[in-house]
């Protein structure tokens, strides 16, 4: 295999345009395929050892279903619609002539199963035309036995000779161009000893568009939702030849699925997402820079964790220009050992560069894959580094539901694939960019999640929402951490590494880039139960209120956790950190610190979302009313006020996810604009459509541009917010609704350190970005720093004037000597502001240190300046 076409392939894969159709494969895919041609696939299983994956050239529906086993591929459960899918091979049009062949020995009794099918699948179409599609989600003609023994051709049976299906057997199908848009084709069983013929069928006229797609292995035991671990059948000497198909033997996935990276403080950390193959005696991975004129080796070792991921640290990374790396999978076969390559670009750290331009994607159902709309859009734009807050897929992703219960690599493996198909999407993304990554709920399997420190939840009561209520977590700790560490095991060093309950470890970090410093938090983990706290008569179910007659804003005092006693004392102390040149702060969350959605008046869940009518465009909905979500950080009201009230502290910016709804609001605390803003991206793929139309806004003026939502509001739980921006999901009659109705799309925020500016873009899918409507309504949004606390600051001190070239750090502290907020100044002139009357301390500090400390009195008048020299 050449190294330099597996790159040029994977880059290639990634820019070209997709159209949704409901089947069919349009011209231009042959770009990224070759010209039609001879081609002759045969499959190489028989030169690997045992896995617990089919190789580069495959991808199985489900991961977990199909190993390698005595040279041959194996589905290892009954189960509906098991197939593997071959990525290399493509049928576009269905009219070349086939010469298909595959030995298949069955496991088990098959006969006992009433339904089913086992061979192969042709014409494997998805909604996408696009081969990842096909792979995941491509529909097409079934042929092979049925379980009595039966020849299957798409719905037609067809009688054999065969009482029941035979033990082992050689399917074969050969097809011929006819008259018109069809195929004469002819099925075989043969001995797969001697290739003597078992059954020939007739000649079956077949419609050259039931074989246009790909090819596919196929394991087919209806059993409904029911999956059995049963083995069913092993599949040996696939064979794929044809006159003119189109082939990209450099189409893979895997064994090296993606990378992704960050670089903190010097220290890099790059992890690499590998495929099941562990059990390979004598494999290596390895991670290679390329630096004056060759590629040198920085690590290797063996794959051992259960996410199959490969962390390579380096601890001084002093490179200052982009440095190509690699990373290599060394896999052993029969016949020597084969090296597999994966490319990117550890960027220079744009240390200099006036702007950091930070690209915002979160929540992310199946709805688009492979999603190449985004990464297209995402190409023209210029953006740094990019952030994934939360719900990189969802339990549902690629179908086939979730496997919550059972042998425990198999959970692992099923988690893979959802996460895999993550990469595959959103890979080229991050391949030359540093990437953060953090978890939500559905990442770990929950629909909703209040983690309590760490504890099990009771799924006792199964691993619905009712065992999501009692707290903690429904999957193990083993998996918990598997699932965790396999997306942020690269991100930055914990603050505190020490594990909560069962041993779950934490991630919460600061992430220090380009003088820009992330406060990455966990909102998910230390969060109270509803359920657990409040009393019985709110009826709380899913993190909703069922009593309309109950009034949470009694409870505002209530004792419960949102980020916990060990994150709170992280961001005090981040916030007062300016060190490593740090010029401004944000902080990264789940979800926001709000409840910025409504429904219709009296609705006790959210359940309805999905169902409820889109408006047209400039109508406003009329019947809403505040949610009391309690998965949203507007609950616990006083822990959520102590916290802003900490961020604020450091001038901090806000950006979350999670919410399904695109919306910029500023928080207030004892005021609304008291405190910073906040900015929510909008979901690439939303699963739950969220809207905000509050009663306050009806029967006003209202249009897109001047919506009559805005201004300043408290949510269900009594929380102050001024909104700005929301991206409410219209009804854009255009198909398929599900990805044009329910406002998805990224964001992107422009952190300006020169400026101290912030702007927040937010932009729908399938436009044009550098169009005048490629974002939603009220965006783009700028604010500055001092924004996020000076907004109503009513009182001053006394001008500062520094008179040295030396720009320090202002510390302001109240009279009992607590901090009531620092700042780095951007230039010699600042007049520092606060909320209450007092007497307060100034502190200037460089490189941490005090340099010179005055007193000063808060007036509502400027009363002149000080003149400080450093």
């Amino acid at each position: 295999m050449k190294r330099r076409e597996y790159l040029k392939t994977i880059v290639l894969g990634s820019v070209l345009p997709v159209a949704f159709s409901s089947y069919g494969l349009s011209p231009y895919i042959e770009e990224l395929w070759d010209s039609k041609k001879k081609v002759k696939f045969k499959s190489e299983w028989d030169k690997f050892q045992d896995m617990k994956w089919a190789g580069p050239e495959y991808w199985g529906n489900r991961l977990q279903d199909w190993e390698l086993r005595n040279g041959a591929v194996e589905c290892v459960v009954a189960g509906k619609e098991r197939n593997l899918h071959l990525l290399t091979v493509m049928h576009q049009n269905g009219d070349s002539a086939l010469d298909l062949e595959v030995t298949i020995t069955t496991k088990g009794d098959l006969q006992k199963y009433k339904k089913g099918c086992v061979g192969m699948l042709l014409g494997a179409k998805g909604k996408f035309e696009d081969y990842r599609s096909a792979a995941v989600f491509g529909k097409g003609l079934e042929i092979g036995l049925n379980p009595k023994g039966q020849l299957q051709v798409g719905d037609q049976e067809i009688e054999t000779p065969f009482s029941a299906i035979p033990e082992s057997f050689k399917l074969a199908i050969k097809t011929k161009p006819a008259k018109g848009e069809v195929q004469e084709m002819v099925v075989r069983i043969l001995n797969p000893e001697n290739n003597k013929k078992l059954f020939e069928s007739s000649k079956l006229d077949i419609k050259n568009d039931a074989l246009a797609g790909t090819f596919a292995l196929l394991s087919n035991i209806d059993l409904g939702w029911k999956v059995e671990d049963q083995s069913t059948c092993a599949f040996s000497d696939w064979k794929v030849e044809g006159d003119a198909l189109q082939e990209n033997e450099t189409q893979l996935f895997g064994p090296i699925c993606f990378a992704q990276y960050t670089l903190n403080k010097g220290k890099l950390k790059l992890m690499a997402q590998c495929s099941p193959f562990e059990n390979l005696s004598g494999h290596a991975v390895a991670l290679e820079i390329f630096k004056a004129g060759k590629w040198e080796r920085i690590s290797a070792g063996e794959l051992v964790n259960d996410g199959r991921t490969k962390l390579f640290e380096v601890s001084k990374w002093t490179e200052e220009n982009d440095i190509p790396y690699r990373v290599c999978a060394e896999l052993p076969q029969s016949n020597g050992v084969k090296r597999y390559y994966y490319e990117g670009t550890i960027k220079a750290e744009p240390k200099d560069k006036e702007d950091l331009n930070v690209a915002i994607l979160n929540c992310n159902m199946h709805y688009g894959f492979p999603d190449q709309d985004i990464v297209d859009s995402l190409n023209e734009l210029s953006y740094d580094m990019c952030m994934f807050l939360g719900d990189q897929f969802y339990e549902g992703t690629g179908g086939y539901g979730v496997q919550y219960e059972g042998e425990y690599d198999k959970r692992c493996l099923d988690f893979l694939r959802k996460w895999m198909m993550f990469g595959w999407s959103y890979r080229e993304v991050f391949r030359h960019h540093p990437c953060g990554v953090i978890t939500d709920d559905h990442d770990v399997f929950h629909g909703n999640l209040w983690g309590c420190g760490g504890t099990h939840a009771d799924t006792s009561l199964g691993f619905t929402s009712a065992a999501q209520d009692t707290g903690g977590y429904k999957m193990d700790a083993d998996w918990v951490n598997m699932a965790q560490f396999t997306q942020t095991g690269h991100l930055p060093d914990p603050y505190d590494a020490t594990p909560v309950k069962q041993g779950i470890n934490v991630y919460y970090t600061e992430w220090n880039y380009a003088g820009v410093s992330f406060a990455i938090l966990e909102d998910r983990k230390f969060k109270s139960a509803p359920l657990k706290v409040l009393p019985k008569e709110a009826d709380v179910f899913n993190g909703f209120i069922r009593n309309n007659e109950f009034d949470i804003k009694k409870y505002k005092d209530l004792d419960a956790e949102l980020l916990g006693e060990r994150q709170e004392t992280f961001l005090k102390n981040w916030v007062d950190d300016w060190s490593n040149d740090t010029k401004m702060k944000v902080v990264l969350s789940q979800t926001n610190f709000a409840t910025i959605a409504t429904l219709p008046k009296g609705e006790t869940s959210d359940s309805i979302v999905p169902k409820l009518t889109m408006p047209e465009i400039g109508e406003y909905v009329k019947g809403d009313d505040f949610t009391v979500d309690m998965d949203s950080n507007g609950w616990p009201q006083k822990k959520r006020n102590e916290t802003l009230e900490i961020i604020r502290k450091g001038f901090a910016f806000h950006i979350a996810g999670d919410q399904h709804l695109g919306t910029f609001v500023q928080y207030g605390v004892d005021e609304h604009g008291d405190s910073g803003f906040a900015f929510t991206g909008p979901a690439l793929n939303n699963l739950w459509p969220r809207r905000f139309w509050p009663e306050a806004g009806a029967g006003k003026p209202h249009s897109p541009e001047k919506p009559a939502f805005a201004g300043d509001h408290e949510d269900g739980f009594g929380n102050k917010i001024t909104v700005h921006a929301v991206a409410n999901p219209y009804n854009s009659h255009k198909e398929p609704k599900i990805l044009h109705d329910r406002s998805n799309g990224f964001g992107l925020v422009s952190i300006n350190k020169k400026n101290r500016t912030i702007t927040s873009s937010c932009y729908k899918r399938f436009h044009d970005v550098k169009e005048p409507d490629a974002q939603y309504p009220g965006w783009p949004i700028t604010v500055t720093q001092q924004d996020q606390l000076f907004s109503k600051a009513k009182y001053m001190l006394p001008e500062i004037k520094i008179a040295s070239e030396v720009l320090p750090v202002v510390r302001v502290l109240d009279e009992q000597g607590d901090l009531v907020y620092s700042l780095p100044l951007s230039e010699n002139k600042f007049i520092p502001k606060v909320y209450k009357k007092g007497n307060y301390s100034i502190e200037f500090l460089v490189e941490n240190e005090i340099k010179k400390q005055i007193k000063a009195e808060a007036t509502t008048e400027n009363i002149g300046a000080i003149t400080v020299w450093i």
